[in-house]
């Protein structure tokens, strides 16, 4: 099975006969020549301690222009891991499009005891990628780019004909798909973003970014008290506008689902079963967000956010097995135990909100062709090489991101 869902590689890692050991990772390491992972908790720390998430390093986009790589169906694959929600949303999209056929994809995990190379292929037969051969994605980096000394990121978009990363943008790589890659879609692809609202959707998604999606990131990894008050209230905040938006807007920017809402999905999906254990006191838990609960809840029922994100797999992914210890994990006492169905139940009132409750998806009108749809991707601040540019305060709307612009208009 080329496209390997969350449940696929659970099969294959609980059938793993033998265990990936450090020393097997040492191993290919050299026969690979690549280099330890580095630490982001020391390379990505600023002077007051707090987080900067290192810039993409493969940002070359998807267009028309000369240089421009080129949408081509069977050429490229989606790295991704389960614990990342950067890299959890080109599959998300991918598959709403019905790009699966176009554009496989392939599950990562750590390498060896101590991921000391990062990503790896432990839940593949000898932890070789069979698309590639390849027994780490920084391969994939060195062969792009032989200079590259940064950690290599999931998701990350692999030219397997030739076996180089070509992108690393999650800012943008959604984007890709939704436009470039437009000629290859599924005839009832849903219009994820549409033309005459990119400008909005791109504005909000950048301040998503710093604020919602990087904040758990921000909480985990700094090194001071006061990094991690800045972050803690951010985020807070955050979702106190997205909770007030919310009231009044069935998904983030009205009746549709659009590339935003699979960026927010994917940060909050894993609130309450994984990245609370990362950050400290949890100011509430996701659940009592009357508004975005029932959001995250209709977005679950969507096949696509279902499969490749959902609280269950994130929630017993990777519970170590030490049934015989006092103090065990809370996933493991608890939430191995909770009826995940019942609980992610969508009530269905949220379609009270919508013009038309029975459609998620904006449609394509009909006629429409790739040139129609077709145009540059804008570029974002959050890849600049620049430390100042993309401290997260740079993260501001023109609007107050509780109030939605396009009210009654998507």
């Amino acid at each position: 099975m080329e496209a390997c869902s969350i449940a696929a590689h659970s099969v294959n890692t609980a059938g793993e006969a033998q265990p990936y050991t450090d020393e097997e990772a040492e191993a290919h390491a050299r026969e690979a020549g690549v280099d330890p992972r580095p630490r982001e908790t020391i390379s990505e720390i600023d002077e007051r301690g707090a987080f900067i998430r290192q810039p993409n390093a493969f940002i070359r986009p998807f267009g028309d222009k000369e240089g421009d790589l080129k949408a081509e169906a069977g050429r490229y694959a989606i790295y991704w891991a389960i614990g990342c929600n950067w890299s959890n949303r080109p599959v998300i999209v991918r598959d709403l499009l019905g790009l699966q056929d176009v554009i496989k994809d392939r599950l990562v995990t750590h390498s060896g005891q101590t991921n000391k190379y990062g990503h790896g292929f432990g839940n593949q037969p000898g932890h070789k990628d069979p698309l590639t051969g390849a027994y780490f994605l920084s391969e994939f980096y060195k062969r792009a780019d032989p200079e590259f000394t940064g950690r290599a990121t999931t998701p990350t978009l692999v030219d397997i004909i030739e076996k180089k990363a070509v992108n690393n943008d999650y800012h943008r790589l959604t984007n890709y798909l939704e436009v470039q890659f437009r000629p290859f879609q599924s005839k009832d692809a849903p219009d994820l973003y549409p033309k005459k609202f990119r400008k909005e959707i791109d504005e909000l998604n950048d301040w998503l970014f710093p604020h919602v999606n990087n904040g758990h990131y921000r909480m985990a990894f700094c090194q001071s008290p006061e990094a991690y008050d800045e972050a803690y209230e951010d985020f807070y905040d955050s979702l106190d506008k997205l909770e007030k938006r919310l009231g009044e807007n069935r998904f983030l920017f009205g009746d549709y689902i659009t590339d935003s809402d699979v960026r927010a999905y994917v940060t909050l999906v894993r609130w309450d079963v994984s990245y609370y254990h990362n950050v400290g006191p949890v100011k509430k838990p996701i659940r009592d967000y009357k508004n975005i609960w029932g959001y995250l809840r209709e977005l679950n029922t969507v096949p696509a956010f279902h499969k490749n994100s959902n609280a269950r797999t994130l929630a017993l992914n990777g519970i170590p097995k030490d049934g015989g210890a006092l103090f065990r994990g809370y996933n493991e006492r608890i939430l191995t135990k909770v009826d995940f169905d019942k609980l992610w139940a969508d009530d269905g009132e949220r379609r009270k909100l919508s013009r038309t409750p029975d459609e998620l998806f904006l449609r394509h009108p009909e006629g429409e062709t790739y040139e129609d749809y077709a145009g540059e991707i804008s570029t974002t601040i959050w890849n600049s090489p620049s430390w100042a540019d993309r401290n997260p305060k740079n993260g501001v709307l023109s609007v107050d991101a509780s109030v939605n612009p396009l009210k009654g208009l998507l």
